[in-house]
């Protein structure tokens, strides 16, 4: 099923995909995406991508680059933001308690979620994200977490665009400057720990994405596969297809506080259908995507099993993993 469908990727700051623009993948030029609010630069890198632009690379050397090889990331979502002082705004800059960054859907998934979905969530957030918040039952499901201890990279200044990796390129830390601002508020040199100390309310109060000021942000993981639509967790593998009621993947960065977005970024499918042979969507093709959530569920619910998946789970997380009363809140204890 899944060969049937096209990725369509594009992005704005706002929700209105009217006023998007597509997202070239694996280019190592960044577009850029200005409001009010932010200038956003953005590259969008996936493995083996198949999708729109029909001439898009496969791949990038982003992913053969480290730590992306030893990882096997499958995406990335990389981009240089500079937030605007709004007229009338007295603050400094906005606290990394407020920028979050998560995906939200515009309706319903509660009768979509897959069985073993609240194990597969726990996995989430014990090792990937465990700052992610939200509420997959609700009207308007959203899941997300402050930018600062999402994205796995950040880099306080402009960074570089580096096309023999791929484009815009960040490593943990900072220029001259950015690195004294880092020292400042006791921020870790290392990503890993940079992560895991954001998590605390005091560290985000500390850090603040000061206007005018620019920032490198990377996002990355292996565990959504775009090649075959599946995500592939310990003990977990999710066939997106299955479940997919026709709304797109959708990122965003927000501000918590105001609910004002400054970048969203949405990851459609489109039957090849609706899809013409330039690369441009036919007539009814958003339609079509509205079609999609009338369309019921199988019945089989194929081969996941709860108690295999826990097993796994607790053997690459510990034993604890999962009981009753244990705060999953990070592979770590949080100091």
């Amino acid at each position: 099923m899944a060969e049937n469908y096209i990725l369509h990727i594009t992005a704005g700051s706002g929700y209105d995909d009217d006023q998007h623009v597509q997202v070239p993948v694996n280019v190592a030029q960044p577009i850029r995406i200005s409001s009010d609010l932010a200038d956003i630069e953005l590259n969008v890198r996936i493995q083996d991508y198949k999708g729109l632009p029909h001439d898009s690379p496969a791949t990038s050397p982003y992913f053969s680059s480290e730590p992306h090889a030893y990882n096997q990331d499958q995406y990335s979502i990389t981009l240089r933001f500079t937030a605007k002082k709004p007229a009338g705004e007295d603050g400094a800059g906005i606290t990394a308690t407020n920028l979050q960054f998560g995906n939200d859907f515009d309706h319903p998934i509660r009768d979509r979620l897959p069985p073993g979905f609240n194990t597969a969530m726990s996995i989430v957030r014990w090792w990937i994200d465990p700052g992610l918040e939200g509420d997959a039952y609700a009207d308007k499901p959203f899941l997300y977490g402050p930018a600062l201890s999402s994205f796995n990279t950040v880099y306080v200044g402009a960074g570089e665009i580096d096309e023999d990796k791929g484009g815009l390129w960040f490593e943990e830390g900072g220029d001259e400057a950015g690195l004294k601002a880092r020292e400042e508020i006791g921020a870790p040199e290392a990503n890993k720990a940079r992560m895991k100390w954001a998590l605390r309310a005091d560290s985000k109060e500390k850090w603040v994405f000061e206007y005018d000021q620019t920032y490198g942000l990377d996002f990355f993981n292996p565990y959504l596969d775009f090649s075959s639509l599946a995500l592939k967790l310990p003990g977990f593998q999710l066939p997106i297809m299955k479940y997919w009621d026709g709304q797109g993947l959708r990122y965003v960065l927000r501000n918590k506080e105001t609910d004002q977005t400054y970048l969203v970024i949405l990851f459609n499918l489109y039957h090849k259908d609706f899809v013409n042979e330039d690369g441009t969507l036919k007539p009814g093709a958003k339609e079509s995507l509205a079609e999609q959530r009338e369309i019921p569920i199988p019945e089989d619910e194929g081969d996941y099993d709860e108690v295999e998946a826990l097993k796994e789970a607790r053997e690459k997380f510990g034993p604890k993993f999962g009981e009753d009363g244990y705060e999953k809140t990070s592979p770590d204890d949080v100091d």
